[in-house]
């Protein structure tokens, strides 16, 4: 866990090996195809009649959405609210197993780097596994991302 509030926390305190577990949410059938017909309009996402004949056995929301909801979960209570100065992108993302409607998910996220930037002394490089988990500890979904976070000002 962060020693320190989100409002007040900087680079110095993403410490590499950290874990931090950030919450939960749950999957709401309504919004998983709302956003399947919006995003990703694939028949196991939009219709559960003819979802329970695919191969999933049912409706299933899609990987973008799982990314999304845990996207708000990190955004809420793991990246700093005062120094995050946007990320790069990120690697190896995987949906490992279906997340149905009514799945609650939680998120645990470790620090593997945290890297001072040498160009610019003001910022660093914080590389993170993100792991999201349904309700019975399965992991659902991972991915390694970087955010470039600002340093805690001298003074």
């Amino acid at each position: 866990m962060f020693n320190t509030p989100i409002n007040d926390r900087y680079f110095e305190d993403y410490v590499e090996g950290d874990i931090h577990c950030c919450g939960s949410i749950t999957v709401d059938a309504d919004k998983v195809i709302a956003f399947a017909k919006r995003f990703d309009p694939q028949i196991f996402h939009v219709d559960p009649d003819a979802a329970k004949l695919t191969r999933f056995g049912g409706l299933i929301a899609s990987g973008w959405h799982t990314a999304a909801l845990s996207m708000r979960l990190f955004a809420d209570q793991y990246l700093t609210h005062v120094a995050s100065l946007a990320s790069p992108g990120g690697d190896e993302l995987r949906w490992v197993r279906p997340v149905r409607p009514g799945d609650t998910l939680s998120l645990r996220v470790t620090v593997l780097k945290a890297v001072p930037s040498k160009s610019k002394p003001d910022r660093g490089a914080v590389t993170s596994l993100m792991e999201v988990f349904n309700q019975a500890n399965e992991a659902v979904m991972t991915f390694k991302c970087v955010n470039i976070i600002g340093r805690r000002p001298l003074g």
